[in-house]
Order: C-alpha cells, then sequence, then structure tokens
C-alpha cells in the first residue's frame, strides 16, 4: 500500500516526508495505522549512521494506532484494536523464556539491521529497496507493520500521545529503576540527565519510594520539571561542574544507585566517584564509539560497585507497560507533564525544540 514516511536519506541530513509503498503483512504481522510516535535519542542516533543499515530509511519505534489488518498467524490483536508498539523479540529463546525479552538472542537482528531477518526489506520507493523493520515497526510513517512480541493493547482510556512513549523511553527509564536496579525504598539514587528517559526514571524513583532522588540537567526547566516529579535534589552541571564533590555534598557516602541517560565518558566517571559502598551504576545512554567502561578496577573491587547496561529497562512489555499504565492511571506516572505534540510534518521542527530543551518528550500525531 502507498504510505508517507518520514524518510532518512543521508547521515545527519533532515527527515523528509515522502511516499513509499508498504508490503501487505505477511502471515505474522500486523498493519497498523499510526496515530502517534514518540521521538527517541535512538531515532537520532540511527539517523546519525550509528547503527548497521543502509539509507534511505523508515525509523521511529514508539509508535501507537490501531490494527487496520493482521496476518493469518496472528491472534493476540485484531482490526481496530488500540494498541502501542515496542521492541521487537523472539519468543523462544532460553532469555524470552525466562522473562528477559530485551535480551533476547535476536535482539541485533529483529531492531537494528534495517529489514526481516529473512534478508528482505517491507518498503520500497519505485526500484528501491528502504530498510524498514526499525524495531519491528518503523513507525515514523502513517502506516506500520508489527508483530505479536512487539504489540500491546491499550485500554481505551490512554490518549495515543501519551501511549506511545511508553513503548521505549518511559520503559527504559521507569523501567531502569523498577527492575533492572530495583531501588529499594528509601534508598538514593543519582540521575544524570533529565530528558524524557532520566525523567521516567526520577517516577520510577518516586512510586518506588526512593529517600533521595538527585538529578543533573542543564535546562533549568528540566530541573524544575523534576522536582516536580519527585526529585528531592536537583544540580545545574554549569554551576556546580565537579559531579562527584556536588554529590557528596548531599550525600558524603555517596549515593546507593546512579542511572545514567548521557552516554557521555566524562560524566560515566564523575559518577563512579559518587557512588557509595556497593553501588549499583546502570547505563543505558548510548556512548561514542570505542568508550570503556568508566572507573577504576581496584576501586570497583574495593567496594564491591557494581557497573552494567541496561536495555529498555530490562522490561517484559506484556508484564510491565500494563504496570506503567496503572500507573499513570493512578496519577503517580503522569506522563502528560514530559509530552509535546507535534504534526507529523513538523517531525525536522520537534527534533530542533527538544534539543534546545523547550520541551521533554516530543510526539508526533498524525490524523
Amino acid at each position: 500500500m502507498r504510505i508517507t514516511a518520514a524518510v532518512a536519506r543521508a547521515p545527519g541530513a533532515e527527515f523528509t516526508l515522502e511516499p513509499v509503498e508498504l508490503d501487505a503483512p505477511r502471515p505474522d504481522e500486523i498493519l497498523v495505522r499510526i496515530r502517534a510516535v514518540g521521538v527517541c535519542h535512538t531515532d537520532l542516533v540511527a539517523r546519525d549512521g550509528a547503527m548497521p543499515f543502509s539509507m534511505p530509511a523508515v525509523l521511529g519505534h514508539e509508535g501507537a494506532g490501531v490494527v487496520e489488518a493482521v496476518g493469518s498467524a496472528v491472534s493476540k490483536v485484531a482490526p481496530g484494536d488500540r494498541v502501542a508498539l515496542t521492541f521487537r523479540s523472539c519468543g523462544e529463546c532460553d532469555r524470552c523464556r525466562s522473562g528477559d525479552p530485551a535480551y533476547c538472542y535476536t535482539m541485533p537482528m529483529l531492531n537494528y539491521i534495517g529489514m526481516r531477518p529473512d534478508g528482505s526489506k517491507a518498503i520500497r520507493q519505485g526500484e528501491t529497496a528502504v530498510s524498514s523493520n526499525f524495531f519491528g515497526q518503523s513507525s515514523f510513517a502513517t502506516y506500520a507493520l508489527a508483530y505479536e512480541r512487539n504489540v500491546l493493547k491499550l485500554p481505551d482510556e490512554i490518549p495515543f500521545d501519551l501511549a506511545a512513549p511508553l513503548g521505549c523511553g518511559v520503559q527504559t527509564g521507569a523501567g531502569g529503576v523498577m527492575l533492572a536496579l530495583a531501588c529499594p525504598g528509601g534508598s538514593s539514587l543519582l540521575v544524570t540527565g533529565g530528558g524524557a528517559v532520566g525523567l521516567s526514571a526520577v517516577m520510577g524513583a518516586s512510586i518506588q519510594g526512593c529517600g533521595t532522588i538527585i538529578v543533573v540537567e542543564p535546562h533549568a526547566s528540566r530541573r524544575s520539571l523534576a522536582t516536580e516529579l519527585g526529585a528531592t535534589h536537583v544540580i545545574d552541571p554549569a554551576a556546580s561542574p565537579d559531579l562527584t564533590a556536588a554529590v557528596r555534598a548531599i550525600l558524603p557516602h555517596g549515593v546507593d544507585y546512579a542511572f545514567d541517560t548521557t552516554g557521555r565518558p566524562e560524566i560515566l566517571a564523575s559518577v563512579m566517584g559518587a557512588l557509595a559502598p556497593k553501588g549499583v551504576f546502570g547505563i543505558v545512554g548510548i556512548p561514542p564509539p570505542g568508550a570503556t567502561l568508566p572507573g577504576d578496577l581496584g576501586t570497583v573491587l574495593t567496594f564491591g560497585q557494581t557497573v552494567r547496561g541496561i536495555i529498555e529497562g530490562d522490561s517484559d512489555p506484556d508484564d510491565f507497560l500494563p504496570t506503567l499504565i496503572d500507573h499513570w492511571r493512578a496519577g503517580r506516572l503522569p506522563l502528560e507533564k514530559l509530552v509535546r505534540t507535534f504534526p507529523f510534518e513538523r517531525i525536522n521542527e520537534a527534533i530542533e525544540a527538544q534539543h534546545r530543551g523547550e520541551c521533554v518528550k516530543v510526539v508526533l500525531t498524525l490524523d
């Protein structure tokens, strides 16, 4: 079918809205009419050439919309169902069977390479194949193909623009604190970066009952929002360039847990200096190529510290996303305070506004 997509044509270039052809759903595929799609930092990293797929490409991996058609093997959803889209997993490997689909053995193949596992691409433009299947969806488009493993039926009351970020950014931040780090009540947490993922981590920490929640963020508006969402302390890195000292001025023994959304090596090193004995440092920010693990091994050994990577908040979406929706329904996860909507055709303007710190979470809406 003929659809409109935001196409990435060259690393670093703006997206261009173009007509493309989308395959009809195969037996295991689900055709979704996209009504809202979040813009995630991973989309921009991919657009800038950091993932192993060719351009032109259609990205987007926080889609939400209405099921239009399903393949013959699909039973989880039916036409007319409201759904949110998330990352894809195989459902068959040891990690998937143990409830860890974010670490599926085929995660890179199913999410990052721009094609189906058999090498076919679901989108084309004339005779040119367009890289597709980004996170099993490629939802920067009016329609997308998804799979049973990466769709979740939505209750009627949650708007599409609030449901869309659940697929990656919110579950990464909230899940990172609630599931991966599993911060207990009364514990202390340092969050570096007050974007959508970082502020979702703050909301997760508030739900967990953390006693001290410290957020490091350069934009004053985001620091203010962090406080509104539950942060007990905020740090302006311009005013306090020595992050380790700034944190230890609040907690002399250091923080129990830390959660980085920046991926910046100099920040990672400073966070290591702010960890308490037996402190745990979770990293979700995408580092530059070749970045090494932060910290001094002797210090890590002496103080029994842990450094770990976190993908998608360690979430099993079928279990965790309904939990997040319950928290939203109860007022504990006020997603509306993060989201600013833009029409789909203003995607480049929306990205620039987010880069300038004028909004936290951009969600593109489609009629």
